[in-house]
C-alpha cells in the first residue's frame, strides 16, 4: 500500500482573536469546517432551561444577508453537503462538510450566522414549537429515562441533575426578561475568544488561511469569558432507585480532579475493555452468553471532571446475573491495571488511530482535529490512565451492585494481540486471472488507498433469516478487527439477496475477504450452538423504524417468513451449493487486484457473470403499515423513478435537489409539522427513487399524508416558475458532484455499485453526467407529473393503517423469484 502523505497543519490565532486549526490533506475531494463555541445548557441561566439549544436552533434561521434559500442550511444541501448542529453541557458545534468549490461561500454564511442572527420574537415563536416538538419527544424517549436514572445518583445541585431540554414554557419568549437573557448569554459567549474553528480540506494551508480570515471577519470579537466551575459531582447519597431498562447493566463511576489527558486515557482504556478477542473481557462474557455487546463511553466531562459508564448490553440469561457480571469487570480491569507502562498495547493504539484517520472524512477529520488529540498516548494520558483505573472500582460505583457469591476468577485473561490486518498481507507469486462473477471498476485516482469491494448471493435470503443471523454472528469478530484496520465490513440481507461489502484502506481486504469467506461458508462450532438466538435490538424512533424497512418493503418484500427453518452445517452447506453470486470491486489497484482473485477462489456459491435481473417497477398505491412503540405518527413516502433509463434518472435527481429545501421549508418552518422532515433521493438493488419523510408529534397521519402529496402536486409549478439561470446553475452543480475524479470513494462506489444492480453498464458515470447536462426545462416538469401522478408507484410506509380505499394495504406473502 502506498504510504499517504503526511498532512500539513497550522494552528494560527486571527487579529479578531479566533483559534484557527488548519489541516491539509491532500486525498480528500471535500472540505469540512466544525466550529466549537465555549457555551452550553450548563452555561445558562437556571431561569431558562434550554436557552443555549433554542439559540443554536434560532441561528439557522438565517440573517439580513442571507436567509431561506440562500442560507447556510440551504446553501450546503444544494451542493449535496452534510450539516448539522450539537449543543452539549460545556460546548456548542457547528460543522458542515462540502465539495471544495462551495467552501467559501459555506464558510461565509456559517459566520455570518454567528455574528449576525436576526433573532426576530416572530421567528422565535415559530422555532420555540419546533424545540417543543423535540422536547415531546425527548420525553417519551426511553434512552432519556435511561439517562435520567443514570445521573439520578449525582448531587442534587450538579447540573447534570437539572432539566435542560427546553419547551415552550421554559422558553417565555414575549417576556423582557427572557429575551435580555438570550441577548446577554449571546453577547458573552458568541465572540471569537469562546471560539475555535478548524478547517480541513485539500486546499493549500494559504488557502484554508485566506478564507479563515476572510470569513471570520463577520464574528464579534471579543476575549475570553470565564465558565463557572461545577460543584462536585457525588454529595449526599439518594435514595437507589431501579434502571427502567433490565437488558441494560451499567457501572457509572464520578472521577474529580483528573488530570489533562484523561479523554485521551478513556479513548485508550475503551479500546481494550471492548476487544472481542479471545481472553478479553467481551469474549468470556459472550462464552458465558451474557451480554451481546459492552462498551466504555464518557458520559460527561468538563475541566477535571468525568462520568465514566461501562453499559452492558445483556442476554436474558444476563439480566440475572448482573453480580457475576460485574465481578468479572472489576477482575479484568485488576488484570489490566496489573499490566502498568502497556507498552506494546500503546504502540498498537497508534497505529489503530493512525489508520482511522486513513480513511476519515473530511467532516470527521475536522472533528478530530479541533480537540488537537494525537495518535500516541501521551504521557499526560498515560498518568490519567493510572489516575482512573485506581477509580474503577466497587467502592466507588454510583449505582452500587448486589454482591454475589465469591468465585475465583484468576487466570483466565489476556490483553488483546496485535490486530493482523494492519501489517502486510503475503501476495500471490503469479497473476491471478479475474473471476467470472467480480466485475472491476476505477477509483477516483488511480494513487488512492482506499478500495471497496461488494459481493452478492441470490439464495432465497426471505426463507433463511436465522442463517442469515448465524452468518452474521459467525463475522462479528472479524468485523472489529477489519473496522480497527480502517475496512468497514457489513454482511447483510436484503430481499432474497445476501450481501458483502468491505471498503476502506485497500491492502487488508484481501486478506479479511479471505477470513470472511471461511467463516461464512463454515462457521464455528460455537456459532451453532448460539444459532437462531435473536439479539435485543435498539427501540428507534418511529421514522428511523420506517427507514431501516425501506428497502425490503421498496422490494415488495413486507412481512417476514415465519415458518421454521433448519440451522444446522448441512442446511448452510446446501444453501451454498445454489447460490449465484456476482460482485463488483472498485479502486483495487493492479498490486492487490491478484491478492483479491486469488482469496475469491473460496467463494462458496456458483459465479453468474449475467447480473440479477432488476426489479420490475410497481404500480398503484401500497401502503404497509409498521407499528411503532410511540405515540408520534411517522409516515415515510417512496416515489420509484417510472423506467430505468438514465436519462429519467437524471431528471430525478435534479427533481431530488430542487424538492430539498423546499419540502424541509414547507413542512417543518412553516407547517410546522416536527423535526424530524427530509426529502431526498434514494437507490436500493439498483431501484431509484424519491423519499418524503415526516415524524410529527402532533399531526395526525392523515394530515401528514396530505400535506405532502398537496407539496408533490405543487411541484410542477414550483418548476414552471425557476428561472433559467437558477436552473442552469443546479443542473452543473448536480453533473459536477458526480465527476468521478471529484468524488470520495465510497460514495462513488455505491453509485457504481447501485448502477450494476439496475443494468447498466461501465460508462454509467459519464452517461449519467451527460443526461444531466442535456436536461432541460420541459424534461424536469414532465419528471414533476410524473412524481405527482404516481407515474412509478407510490409505496407509503406509516406506523398506522391505510386512511384511503385508494391505497392498497401491503401483501403479506413474499414475492416468489
Amino acid at each position: 500500500m502506498p504510504q499517504p502523505s503526511l498532512p500539513a497543519a497550522e494552528h494560527v490565532v486571527l487579529d479578531n482573536g479566533l483559534h484557527v486549526r488548519l489541516h491539509h490533506e491532500p486525498r480528500l475531494k471535500r472540505a469540512a469546517a466544525f466550529m466549537r463555541v465555549a457555551a452550553g445548557s450548563h452555561d445558562v441561566p437556571a431561569a431558562w432551561p434550554g436557552l443555549a439549544h433554542f439559540l443554536e436552533h434560532l441561528f439557522f434561521l438565517g440573517t439580513e444577508r442571507h436567509s431561506g434559500d440562500h442560507g447556510l442550511m440551504a446553501f450546503v444541501q444544494n451542493h449535496g453537503g452534510q450539516i448539522n448542529a450539537s449543543t452539549r453541557e460545556r460546548c456548542t458545534d457547528y460543522f458542515f462538510e462540502v465539495p471544495v468549490n462551495a467552501f467559501a461561500g459555506a464558510l461565509e454564511r456559517l459566520c455570518d450566522m454567528l455574528g449576525h442572527p436576526r433573532m426576530t420574537q416572530a421567528e422565535q415563536l415559530r422555532e420555540r414549537e419546533v424545540l417543543h416538538a423535540e422536547f415531546v419527544a425527548w420525553s417519551r424517549d426511553p434512552e432519556a429515562r435511561h439517562q435520567q436514572w443514570l445521573t439520578s445518583a449525582l448531587d442534587a445541585e450538579h447540573p447534570l441533575r437539572a432539566f435542560h431540554a427546553g419547551n415552550r414554557y421554559s422558553l417565555p419568549v414575549p417576556r423582557d426578561s427572557f429575551q435580555q437573557d438570550l441577548r446577554s448569554f449571546y453577547r458573552r459567549f458568541y465572540q471569537t475568544g469562546q471560539m475555535t474553528l478548524c478547517l480541513v480540506g485539500p486546499q493549500p494551508l494559504e488557502q484554508l488561511r485566506a478564507m479563515a480570515e476572510k470569513a471570520a471577519g463577520a464574528l464579534r470579537p471579543g476575549d475570553t469569558a470565564e465558565q463557572i466551575a461545577p460543584p462536585p459531582l457525588v454529595g449526599t447519597p439518594s435514595e437507589a432507585v431501579e434502571p427502567p431498562d433490565k437488558g441494560r447493566f451499567n457501572l457509572l463511576f464520578a472521577c474529580e480532579n483528573l488530570p489533562r489527558g484523561a479523554t485521551q486515557a478513556q479513548e485508550f482504556l475503551a479500546t481494550w475493555l471492548g476487544a472481542s478477542q479471545h481472553g478479553g473481557l467481551l469474549a468470556e462474557l459472550r462464552r458465558r452468553q451474557l451480554v451481546h455487546t459492552l462498551e466504555l463511553s464518557t458520559f460527561y466531562t468538563f475541566a477535571d471532571q468525568a462520568l465514566i459508564n461501562i453499559e452492558f448490553k445483556l442476554t436474558p440469561a444476563g439480566e440475572t446475573a448482573t453480580a457475576l457480571i460485574g465481578q468479572l469487570c472489576f477482575d479484568w480491569l485488576e488484570f489490566f491495571q496489573a499490566h502498568d507502562d502497556w507498552q506494546g498495547l500503546r504502540e498498537e493504539f497508534r497505529l489503530l488511530n493512525e489508520r482511522r484517520l486513513q480513511v476519515a472524512s473530511a467532516l470527521e477529520l475536522a472533528r478530530h482535529h479541533s480537540d488537537e488529540t494525537p495518535c500516541e498516548l501521551s504521557r499526560q494520558a498515560l498518568q490519567a490512565l493510572r489516575e482512573i483505573l485506581e477509580h474503577l472500582r466497587p467502592e466507588h460505583l454510583l449505582h452500587p451492585v448486589a454482591a454475589g457469591p465469591e468465585r475465583d476468577l484468576a487466570g483466565r485473561w489476556r490483553l488483546p494481540p496485535r490486530n493482523r490486518f494492519l501489517r502486510p498481507s503475503r501476495r500471490p507469486d503469479h497473476p491471478v486471472p479475474d473471476p467470472q462473477g467480480l466485475a472491476y471498476r476505477d477509483g477516483a485516482s488511480a494513487h488512492s488507498h482506499e478500495a471497496a469491494l461488494y459481493l452478492r448471493w441470490r439464495v432465497n435470503a426471505s426463507r433463511h433469516q436465522g442463517l442469515f443471523r448465524t452468518l452474521r454472528d459467525s463475522l462479528r469478530k472479524l468485523t472489529e478487527e477489519a473496522r480497527q484496520a480502517g475496512v468497514q465490513m457489513v454482511f447483510s440481507s436484503l430481499g432474497d439477496d445476501w450481501q458483502l461489502k468491505l471498503s476502506g484502506v485497500q491492502a487488508p481486504i484481501p486478506a479479511l475477504l479471505e477470513q470472511a469467506l471461511e467463516l461464512l461458508a463454515i462457521p464455528a462450532p460455537e456459532v451453532w450452538h448460539q444459532a437462531g438466538q435473536e439479539s435485543t435490538s435498539t427501540t428507534l424512533t418511529p421514522i428511523k423504524e420506517l427507514l431501516k424497512r425501506l428497502p425490503d418493503h421498496s422490494l415488495g418484500y413486507f412481512h417476514s417468513r415465519t415458518s421454521d427453518e433448519d440451522l444446522h452445517p448441512l442446511a448452510l452447506q446446501k444453501l451454498w451449493g445454489a447460490a449465484r453470486w456476482d460482485g463488483l470491486a472498485v479502486g483495487i489497484n493492479d498490486g492487490e487486484r491478484s491478492a483479491l482473485n486469488n482469496a475469491l477462489r473460496k467463494m462458496p456459491g456458483t459465479a453468474s457473470p449475467q447480473r440479477a435481473q432488476p426489479h420490475p417497477a410497481q404500480s398503484g398505491r401500497s401502503w404497509s403499515h409498521v407499528p411503532c412503540q410511540s405515540s408520534e405518527q411517522a409516515l415515510l413516502l417512496f416515489c420509484p423513478v417510472p423506467s430505468q433509463s438514465i436519462a429519467d434518472e437524471a431528471a430525478w435527481r435534479l427533481l431530488a435537489q430542487l424538492c430539498q429545501t423546499s419540502f424541509y421549508q414547507r413542512m417543518r418552518v412553516e407547517l410546522q409539522l416536527g423535526y424530524a422532515v427530509f426529502s431526498g433521493l434514494r437507490q436500493m438493488a439498483g431501484r431509484t427513487g424519491l423519499v418524503f419523510g415526516v415524524q410529527s408529534p402532533q399531526a395526525p397521519l392523515a394530515d401528514i399524508l396530505g400535506h405532502v402529496q398537496t407539496f408533490i402536486e405543487t411541484l410542477p409549478t414550483l418548476i414552471e416558475t425557476l428561472k433559467p439561470a437558477a436552473l442552469d446553475t443546479q443542473r452543473e452543480e448536480l453533473a459536477s458532484r458526480h465527476e468521478r475524479s471529484q468524488m470520495d470513494l465510497l460514495p462513488l462506489a455505491e453509485l457504481l455499485w447501485q448502477a450494476c444492480q439496475a443494468g447498466h453498464g461501465a460508462d454509467y458515470l459519464n452517461a449519467l453526467q451527460r443526461a444531466v447536462r442535456e436536461l432541460r426545462p420541459d424534461d424536469l416538469h414532465h419528471a414533476a407529473q410524473q412524481l405527482a401522478s404516481g407515474t412509478g408507484g407510490w409505496l407509503c410506509l406509516a406506523t398506522g393503517p391505510a386512511l384511503e380505499p385508494s391505497w392498497v394495504p401491503a401483501q403479506r406473502s413474499l414475492p416468489g423469484r
